[in-house]
């Protein structure tokens, strides 16, 4: 079990499910449109935000959105030492930065002092395509093995100044590197691990990649937090992230929609049906399994341990619950009588 940290009030680490992170792609000089962002973050699932802080003008903007923000604030940081100690004391809840490009120990000192006074975490996030130069001539290019050298090698500018509340990621374009790279450090530490997936594109090719690299740590055993990486509004990073946590088993506060992939047999638009209905479920917080099937003859057999489900027919279709028919309707009622029946649950 890994060691937990709190960022704000989410625990990270030990027995704490496995938390929903995101950033945001607003100007941290943009106030208003920041707090905006992270309430339709927030009503998406998400559980922790980060904001870039490139410069000092950005670190006040930073200050001002974490004194209204209703989630905990992480302060991405890279160089400016200085920029690191100004979100800590503007209200950043943790830090993201690496300590080896930052300066010398005493700039990595005054930075953990103020980390250490505030109890604030920091996480050392490494990227495959920023290596340290002599790591990529080690190596050859940005391995498994010098993600997690790398990490560790930040990770000892930390310990050195006895600071341990640490989280730690290793992110690649290529996820058999990203996955080969956290199994590798899992054996290695015991600090919590972010997952991710860098740079994985535009929401469709994104969302495979990140199911796949963060999907397949976290059935392993893997992880503690994530960020689903996209090419996209930050709000579908967070519905992704609820997807993969469902697929591996580790969140059960929402439903679960299961459908079938029709075949010549299916009489209705299943489709468009499976989908406005997945659009529909989006609002609620029941952790039921609900089906959308093509066939009357066997989708209430084969989705029989659906909490509540809909099969089409010519035109029409019915309305189960574990397996057992409830009432025969029109197709273009059928939604509206599963939605309704949900209500009832």
């Amino acid at each position: 079990m890994k060691r937990q940290i709190f960022v704000g009030n989410v625990p990270i680490g030990g027995d704490a499910p496995v938390s929903i992170q995101s950033m945001l792609n607003t100007k941290t000089t943009d106030v208003e449109g920041s707090l905006k962002q992270i309430g339709r973050l927030r009503a998406a699932g998400c559980q922790i935000v980060r904001l870039a802080v490139p410069d000092m003008e950005a670190a006040k903007g930073f200050r001002e959105i974490a004194a209204q923000s209703p989630l905990p604030l992480v302060a991405d940081i890279h160089f400016d030492y200085r920029l690191a100690i100004a979100a800590a004391e503007g209200g950043a809840a943790k830090i993201r930065i690496n300590p080896g490009n930052i300066g010398g120990r005493d700039r990595v000192k005054a930075v953990v002092d103020v980390c250490k006074e505030k109890h604030i975490p920091i996480r050392i996030g490494v990227n495959g395509g920023s290596l340290e130069k002599e790591l990529l001539e080690k190596y050859g290019h940005p391995t498994a093995e010098a993600l997690v050298e790398s990490a560790l090698g930040h990770v000892r500018l930390l310990e050195e100044q006895d600071f341990h509340d640490i989280c730690i990621s290793m992110k690649s374009s290529s996820v058999p590197t990203t996955m080969a790279a956290y199994r590798l450090m899992d054996k290695k530490t015991d600090y919590p691990l972010h997952l991710g997936v860098t740079e994985t594109g535009t929401e469709h090719m994104g969302v495979i990649k990140s199911a796949m690299g963060i999907g397949g740590l976290l059935c392993l055993g893997i992880g503690n937090t994530l960020r689903v990486s996209l090419t996209a509004d930050p709000v579908r990073e967070v519905l992704a992230a609820r997807d993969i946590l469902r697929a591996a088993g580790l969140r059960q506060d929402g439903p679960e929609l299961i459908s079938c992939p029709t075949c010549g047999r299916t009489q209705i638009d299943l489709i468009a049906l499976a989908e406005q209905v997945e659009q529909r479920l989006r609002n609620v917080d029941k952790p039921i399994t609900v089906a959308v099937m093509g066939c009357i003859v066997n989708g209430p057999g084969e989705a029989r341990e659906a909490d509540v489900g809909i099969a089409g027919g010519k035109d029409c279709g019915v309305l189960f619950a574990k397996g057992q028919r409830l009432k025969t309707l029109p197709y273009d009622q059928l939604a509206d009588a599963l939605m309704e029946y949900i209500d009832t649950l």
